[in-house]
């Protein structure tokens, strides 16, 4: 081997880990959580604070993204099977099997709360929706005396595909009510400024929304956290929110 081969052979093999594709960020997203949330078409994210902080994430580890529909039924088969290696807007006390994954830092607080009629009485508690229909989210899991009201029919859950039907299905008052984060009810509320619906004065649970990691994450979760909680530090994680937000000139409340 000549000294000019062994110097082009060195210096190819220094480079090799870089001339390899970079392993792609799979990134899970939940289609039912909405704007400004998720802006999903034909099952394809096309923009809305997932979209957005996924981009960030990925330019800072200069490693591809691919945004993957999840369901929240499929969730934790999807972590654990490698399908997605995290998803964000969730919380530990959501899943089955939750020290199964690795948890964010808290990236910020969302409430759960019920969109109604205006014609209908203000729905100030659980107890003001015995006998009462309530639209939800396939797969998803509220607060426990929610849940517990259910399981005992005293309240009629009904699943429905997204929020745009429960919207009108709630106009035409085949619902009585509907529930969801008050961000996701908000910015639809915004965008139809004649709709007969008003916000119920019950706030029906509080929490934090995490990412959370499969065990098949590429990059290490401890940076991940790191980043993810510099960017809530320094407030580009609420103006990235904000952004998608006041694309209907609505403001956080």
């Amino acid at each position: 081997m000549t000294r000019q081969f062994r110097l082009v052979f060195w210096i190819l093999a220094s480079l090799w880990p870089s001339l390899l594709p970079a392993e792609e960020l799979r990134w899970g997203f939940g289609p039912a959580d909405g704007m400004p949330y998720v802006e999903v078409s034909d099952h394809v994210l096309l923009g809305g604070f997932i979209h957005r902080l996924g981009e960030r994430i990925a330019k800072d580890l200069a490693m591809p993204v691919s945004f993957i529909e999840t369901p929240n039924k499929r969730i934790e088969e999807s972590l654990k099977s490698g399908r997605i290696h995290l998803i964000c807007n969730t919380n530990p006390e959501w899943m089955m099997d939750p020290s199964a994954y690795h948890w964010s830092p808290q990236l910020f607080e969302e409430e759960d709360v019920l969109l109604q009629h205006r014609d209908s009485p203000p729905i100030t508690g659980l107890a003001d929706l015995r006998g009462k229909v309530l639209g939800t989210s396939l797969g998803y899991a509220y607060s426990m005396p929610l849940m517990e009201a259910f399981a005992n029919r005293s309240v009629v859950r009904k699943d429905v595909r997204d929020l745009d039907t429960s919207l009108n299905l709630l106009i035409r008052k085949r619902l009585d009510a509907i529930i969801d984060m008050r961000r996701a009810l908000a910015f639809e509320l915004a965008r139809r400024p004649d709709a007969p619906l008003v916000f119920s004065p019950w706030v029906v649970e509080r929490y934090h929304l995490h990412c959370a990691y499969g065990r098949l994450l590429p990059i290490s979760a401890q940076h991940l956290d790191s980043m993810l909680q510099a960017l809530r530090d320094n407030g580009e994680l609420e103006g990235l929110l904000l952004g998608e937000q006041r694309r209907t000139g609505l403001q956080d409340r």
